[in-house]
């Protein structure tokens, strides 16, 4: 059998192996299964068993993966909540974080570039991860969860349109143009898809969702296709247009199939969750340098630091910047669940090394640390909110307007 078909059979069987552990563990310590994906595919990987190793085939699905993994997170974020001074107040924090974080990563990387990754990873958030979190606690319905829902979107949504600015080799001005080219196409499909289906469209999705036509999939997997080759056509990282095909998706769904919006998604999660997505994560495992990371050199002392710049860089504003109406208890929660970060980190310093502007040593910190902070920062958060009783999400303190 060839080394791709050895690799493929490894990380699928990593993929059945993996909720399993999740589950067995989760019953006395949560641990979200995106670690047990990354730690496994470490073991089988080059640094430990060297049983797998990466080609174009495994590289390829990899990236559809990571594709999936992004437009699933645009897909989540629920604009009717995330709004008014909520909303500024999200995007000023993430925009603070933004600025400490290129200071910091220029610093920390000698250079522009290098510091543009490592300053831009550590702004993200891992909503994907905290939801769930949010969710089995019953916080995530009333108003911590909304507001938690606010930051982590634009923790999820701001460091993409970053990486699309600052990383696009082109100046200021022509990379401004170019997004507000794809920010206008964009809007013109949220447009579109908010404008009510003709009959039959609900009819077609109705009559083949449970047939092999699958007429709302596949229409779901042009929408993808479209808006990556739109981000592509421009010279944009693809990322941003599956975020862009998450948020139209939702919207076109909603208006066109209301009904049969959440058998649609689950299907969708199906072909991601259940095999593209565990895909990258394995690999990401498998391409992991974990001798740099244990060399005893610079870069297993970044990972304790990269943890607390996460808390620094990305926890404080929103510590300052959190809504008025939170008590410290919420604040420290809200702090906690924002600087939580894994998917985006993975994503941003898989293009640095690939594109040779971040040392692998470092991407393996940067990766190392947001594992740590997936186990911890969570889990922490929710001990320091013991019984918290969730006020409803339409509360409205002072000025602040949803």
């Amino acid at each position: 059998m060839s080394q791709a078909g050895t690799t493929l059979i490894l990380i699928m069987a990593i993929a059945v192996l993996a909720p399993l552990l999740a589950y067995g563990v989760g019953r006395r310590l949560p641990v979200p299964l995106v670690i047990f994906e990354i730690l496994l595919g470490i073991l089988i990987g080059p640094d430990v068993l060297d049983w797998a190793r990466t080609d174009a085939l495994i590289d390829g699905l990899s990236q559809l993966g990571l594709t999936m993994l992004i437009f699933l997170a645009g897909y989540e974020i629920e604009f009717g909540k995330v709004r008014g001074d909520t909303l500024r107040r999200s995007v000023g924090a993430w925009l603070i974080a933004l600025a400490l974080g290129l200071g910091v990563g220029v610093l920390l990387g000698g250079g522009y570039t290098r510091g543009v990754f490592i300053g831009v990873a550590l702004t993200s958030t891992a909503l994907g991860t905290v939801l769930p979190v949010l969710r089995d606690s019953g916080a995530l319905q009333g108003r911590f969860g909304t507001v938690v829902m606010a930051f982590g979107a634009v923790g999820e949504f701001g460091p993409i349109i970053a990486m699309a600015l600052l990383l696009s080799g082109r100046g200021a001005a022509e990379s401004t143009v170019v997004l507000a080219l794809f920010a206008a196409l964009t809007a013109g499909a949220l447009f579109w898809a908010l404008r009510p289906r003709p009959p039959w469209f609900s009819r077609v999705i109705a009559r083949t969702l449970h047939t092999s036509g699958q007429f709302a999939v596949r229409f779901v997997f042009l929408l993808i296709a479209l808006m990556l080759g739109a981000a592509q056509a421009l010279g944009l990282d693809i990322l941003l247009g599956a975020f862009a095909a998450g948020l139209i998706t939702r919207l076109v769904l909603t208006g066109a199939a209301p009904g049969s919006g959440p058998e649609i998604l689950e299907k969708i999660e199906g072909v991601g969750f259940g095999f593209l997505v565990p895909v990258f994560f394995v690999v990401t495992g498998i391409e992991f340098d974990l001798a740099s990371l244990l060399g005893g050199g610079r870069a297993l002392l970044l990972l304790p630091v990269f943890l607390l710049l996460f808390l620094v860089v990305r926890g404080g504003p929103i510590w300052f910047l959190a809504p008025r109406d939170l008590d410290r208890r919420d604040r420290r929660g809200l702090v906690l669940y924002g600087s939580t970060a894994l998917p985006l980190v993975v994503a941003i310093t898989t293009i640095g090394v690939d594109d040779k502007a971040m040392a692998a040593g470092e991407a393996a910190a940067l990766v190392g640390a947001a594992m740590v902070s997936v186990l911890v920062f969570p889990l922490v958060a929710l001990k320091s909110r013991p019984g918290a009783k969730e006020l409803p999400a339409e509360r409205i303190s002072g000025s602040e307007s949803w």
